[in-house]
């Protein structure tokens, strides 16, 4: 019995050992060149590829940011911008 419960004790560790590292691996980092890909959609209105919205599902968290720089809001807010996230199926947030 108290091998039972230290195995289970044991697994249930190492489980949450794996769950942690899971969320550490998928944090994103808050870079706007991560969205070069889309670049070419937002300046010529060209349907996004499917690499700019694997990017732009990437940086969703990271979108309020953008919008807060004042530097980037143009770019995250313009109509082809907007056009391009709803394409690849991502809100544009009010922040």
């Amino acid at each position: 019995m108290r091998s039972t419960t230290y195995t289970t004790i044991c697994a249930l560790a190492i489980l949450a050992m794996i769950l942690a590292g899971t969320q550490v691996a998928t944090a994103v980092t808050c870079q706007a060149t991560q969205l070069a890909p889309c670049a070419s959609a937002i300046s010529s209105s060209s349907p996004p590829s499917k690499q700019c919205c694997i990017k732009i599902k990437e940086q969703r968290p990271c979108l309020c940011q953008y919008i807060k720089n004042p530097s980037l809001r143009g770019y995250v807010t313009s109509p082809n911008a907007k056009k391009v996230a709803k394409t690849c199926g991502v809100p544009i947030p009010k922040c």
